[in-house]
């Protein structure tokens, strides 16, 4: 009777232990993914803040001013 409790425990206890074996590789292949994400979505901002920079130099810059200003009138 004993050896029988003993089989139960131990088959629940390998199953539970490979659900938990399976979630944790499911989770690992996930942070992978992410960090894929997060460089892609950062070399993105980069280039974006470039883009702006020059846009702020143009709109900055005095001939531009000079143009709306004159454009304007």
């Amino acid at each position: 009777m004993n050896d029988v409790f003993i089989m139960v425990i131990a088959i629940v206890a390998i199953s539970v232990g490979a659900g938990v074996y399976r979630d944790y590789l499911k989770t690992q292949r996930q942070i992978g993914k992410n960090t894929e994400a997060d460089s892609d979505l950062q070399a993105e901002l980069m280039r974006l803040a470039a883009r702006v920079a020059v846009l702020e130099e143009i709109v900055t810059d005095s001939k531009y001013q000079l143009n709306r200003e004159l454009e304007s009138l």
